[in-house]
């Protein structure tokens, strides 16, 4: 299978490019830097700057996962326009890509967000769950979706993979926190009862892979464990992995100076389940998230 990936040197790319590598698969990354997408993705993946250099060349499936870092630095006007069109933005010329061509991919899997429910509270969401409130990051994965939907127009059959916070030893949110954790300065959040819908990067990576496979999937799937933990307990776990206390709460009015309003990412949160997934009959490995982190931090 040719598979074409957007975003496939960033943290989850780099991942799904070595497994379908050992898998046989023939991969193609866009990127910015296509000369270093061997260097990241491995010695088999082709990097191209234009997707033009493609020409007629048959694509089996497209994989988008680009996307600046929404967490990375607070959102003035100018972070928001970056974290739009490096979504929307990419995926619309996608999908003018696709639109120019006479053989299609079959199936277009494009990342979204758990944050595309807005801050839940206490409920529970499933896909089948309307956003809750629109905040920033809300409004970006809506777009985002609906943007990537339209490929259906153009016969190509559409997954939505909303995305979890990722735990790996490579990098992402869990990287952010592993100084503070490791001098014991680590602690919960605000009063650390929001929900954090946490992923082991082996599961993310087997669920993309999962549905690609399937014939049948479309539309929006979570991709977070089927047990996602209060903020405290996700503090406690780490710390108990790193095998330092964490008792040092970060005071919610510090975050909303210091970060302004991406400070509701941190303080809020989503009790996402993965309804979808297990009922298509995916099996997770890492369910408690205190195994996860243990296998993480294991491999630091």
């Amino acid at each position: 299978m040719h598979i074409l990936l957007t975003g496939g040197t960033g943290l989850i790319g780099r991942q799904l490019c070595r497994h379908w590598l050992a898998q046989g698969h023939r991969l193609t990354v866009w990127s910015r830097r296509p000369d270093a997408v061997a260097r990241l993705c491995g010695a088999g993946v082709r990097g191209i700057g234009q997707l033009e250099a493609l020409g007629a060349e048959p694509v089996d499936a497209l994989v988008n996962l680009a996307g600046a870092p929404i967490a990375d630095r607070p959102w003035t006007h100018k972070r928001k326009a970056l974290l739009w069109s490096s979504r929307i933005g990419v995926t619309e010329t996608l999908l003018a890509w696709l639109q120019s061509r006479a053989q299609r991919p079959q199936v277009l899997i494009s990342g979204s967000a758990v944050g595309w429910y807005g801050d839940g509270g206490e409920r529970e969401l499933t896909e089948d769950s309307p956003p809750v409130s629109e905040d920033f990051a809300s409004q970006l994965c809506i777009a985002w979706e609906e943007t990537a939907q339209r490929a259906e127009a153009l016969g190509v059959r559409v997954v939505l993979v909303r995305t979890g916070l990722v735990l790996s030893q490579e990098g992402g949110f869990l990287s952010r926190l592993l100084v503070p954790f490791k001098l014991a300065l680590g602690g919960p959040i605000g009063n650390g009862r929001q929900w954090m819908p946490w992923i082991h990067i082996n599961d993310q990576v087997a669920l993309i892979d999962f549905l690609l496979h399937q014939q049948d999937a479309s539309g929006p799937y979570n991709a977070c464990a089927p047990k996602p933990v209060r903020n405290r307990e996700f503090a406690k776990a780490l710390g108990a992995s790193l095998h330092r206390p964490a008792v040092v709460p970060m005071p919610a009015f510090a975050l909303r100076v210091g970060l302004g309003e991406l400070s509701l990412l941190l303080l809020g949160g989503q009790r996402a389940t993965p309804a979808r997934l297990l009922a298509a009959g995916f099996t997770f490995e890492f369910n408690d998230v205190r195994a996860a982190l243990d296998d993480v931090t294991s491999r630091l």
